[in-house]
């Protein structure tokens, strides 16, 4: 979700799901040690619960960046491994840190000792021709004795070569049951399920076998379905009406604009909210269209939902 589950992306996701983890885009180690820490690690209060997700290799880095992540407030610190570009494997963090799991195990203890919060992984269930279940296996109980006991395991392989992120998305064949699997072997780990899941009935589906599931593009796509969500799982009900959600945003996005923030970089993660609902064309191509001028406020949303029936 690089570039898209950026600080006001999840503030939105936030309104629409109380309860919801969520999680930063990845940002490295070597970024936070090295680069503007405090713009990379901004976050609003209202977010929480948030992880901050973290990619590396160099276990002194990560020590330092997950220090950094706790001291700002972040719940949990997530380490990536599962991201499988080649700018994240030149790098040596990502997916293919999967082949070497003693080296995250390291990351793991370092970290641990310079923070309280919780330290995670998200990985895949294997790599290249690593595609088997004693492999995952051989991963997450390595990196468990180190002292994570939480994993987000995407249900895909990652084709190292051959394969852009994109396609990695979606070639490799999901196998549930190898997280399935790893959950029933392993029932004092925390397993949450990622990859390909779009329903409240795939959602409880899988929850008969794991702790808990990610959902990513599907509801950056469709957002409401974390309102849908929360009110199937959390403590809604929340929101029964979209009109009211944008409204409820005014106030954020005046705050924002006074800060200088482009409203562009808001209304982008909000295009979706309609989707599926009448009007829904029309709020994207006016909120697409008038984002982007000089000067743009919040009175682009407002006549954009009076484009829209009046109920939505």
């Amino acid at each position: 979700m690089m570039d898209w589950t950026d600080r006001h992306c999840r503030f939105f996701m936030r309104a629409l799901s109380p309860s919801a983890g969520l999680y930063t885009e990845m940002v490295t180690a070597a970024a936070l040690t090295h680069g503007d820490a405090m713009k990379l690690l901004k976050f609003n209060v209202a977010e929480h619960p948030v992880a901050l997700q973290i990619g590396g290799s160099d276990p002194v880095l990560m020590a330092g960046a997950a220090r950094m992540g706790a001291a700002e407030g972040y719940d949990e610190i997530n380490i990536n491994v599962g991201c499988p570009s080649d700018r994240v494997q030149s790098g040596q963090f990502g997916a293919c840190l999967m082949a070497n799991p003693s080296l995250v195990a390291e990351c793991v203890r370092a970290m641990r000792a310079e923070c309280a919060v919780p330290i995670t992984i998200k990985t895949r269930i294997g790599i290249d021709d690593s595609d088997s279940y004693a492999f995952l296996r051989n991963f997450v109980e390595t990196t468990a004795a180190a002292g994570c006991d939480t994993f987000v395991v995407h249900a895909r392989i990652a084709i190292l070569e051959g394969l852009s992120p994109k396609d990695n998305r979606r070639i490799p064949p999901l196998n549930y049951e190898r997280v399935y699997r790893l959950k029933q072997d392993n029932p004092e780990l925390r397993i949450v399920l990622n990859g390909g899941i779009g329903s409240i009935t795939e959602c409880h589906e899988h929850l008969a076998h794991v702790d808990g599931v990610m959902i990513g593009r599907q509801a950056y796509h469709q957002p409401w379905l974390l309102t849908e969500l929360e009110n199937e799982f959390g403590s809604g009900p929340v929101h029964s009406d979209r009109h009211q959600l944008v409204i409820q945003m005014l106030p954020y996005i005046r705050h924002e604009l006074q800060q200088g923030t482009q409203l562009k970089h808001i209304t982008r993660h909000m295009l979706g909210l309609f989707a599926g609902q009448p009007g829904a064309r029309a709020w994207r191509r006016y909120l697409s269209e008038n984002s982007h001028a000089p000067g743009a406020g919040v009175e682009v949303l407002e006549t954009a939902l009076r484009k829209l029936p009046a109920a939505a």
